[in-house]
């Protein structure tokens, strides 16, 4: 599972590196480089199950 779990992480870093840019320049990259809505939609549902498995991740770390 730490595989996972370390692709999520990176993935949920990636997502929140495409808000900053969105946020700062109003650039989505993932929409610049993919011109298929249907595509969009998975890879952002992609991230956002990346980051309920994170925040999993980080509730299991502080139990230990």
């Amino acid at each position: 599972m730490e595989i996972i779990e370390k692709i999520a992480l990176v993935l949920t870093i990636i997502g929140g590196i495409n808000w900053l840019l969105i946020g700062i320049f109003d650039i989505n990259i993932v929409s610049t480089i993919i011109s298929n809505k249907m595509i969009d939609n998975i890879i952002y549902i992609i991230i956002g199950v990346a980051s309920l498995i994170s925040i999993n991740y980080l509730i299991e770390e502080k139990r230990a």
